[in-house]
């Protein structure tokens, strides 16, 4: 019985010493490949668990992301009016606030608006839209107020098409700020 014993503490210690591996260029043995090999599916690959048969499924309809306050106004020219009139800029106006609405301006504004907001950025320039994007200099846009930027940045207007969902509400605002205290002064 003792020797039994022994011997079963030798083929113990035996495997537990040789499972050890102190080369750290090796992961050692891989007893279950699930930890190492992936099971999930890859974003654009088919997959059979859905009915449409993507793996990248659209978000659950009326869902809100983190952090993302619902914006309550439509793209229409009435809710533009009324945002113009009931929005309003909480974001101080100082140099860090413009400066960093100077920089999401550059880009996301300034290939349509231009450097100077005059509507002539690279994109109408080079040819590569035909219909020019609106000056942000005109008179039209010099009497406007921040919110007026604001809304039409966050869900866009005529052929420009809505950034509410690639920018910040705070850097929205801080764009409008950087339009209308550098750009249009």
């Amino acid at each position: 019985m003792k020797k039994s014993k022994y011997i079963s503490f030798i083929v113990l210690l035996f495997l537990l010493l040789n499972s050890c591996d102190y080369n750290r260029r090796t992961t050692g043995w891989e007893y279950d490949d699930t930890m190492s090999q992936s099971q999930a599916f890859e974003s654009y690959t088919l997959n059979s668990n859905f009915a449409d048969g993507k793996t990248m499924q659209p978000p659950v309809e009326g869902t809100i992301p983190r952090g993302i306050k619902p914006y309550s106004y439509e793209k229409t020219d009435e809710d533009r009016a009324v945002a113009a009139a009931t929005l309003i800029n909480t974001i101080e106006p100082n140099l860090e606030n413009i400066k960093r609405g100077e920089k999401m301006y550059g880009i996301y504004c300034m290939q349509c608006h231009g450097e100077k907001g005059d509507g002539q950025g690279s994109l109408y320039v080079n040819k590569k839209y035909t219909y020019p994007p609106a000056s942000l200099l005109s008179e039209k846009m010099l009497a406007n107020p921040e919110a007026d930027i604001y809304h039409v940045t966050t869900v866009g207007h005529g052929i420009m098409g809505e950034h509410g969902t690639m920018i910040q509400p705070d850097d929205r605002w801080k764009i409008a700020m950087y339009i209308k205290q550098e750009l249009q002064n």
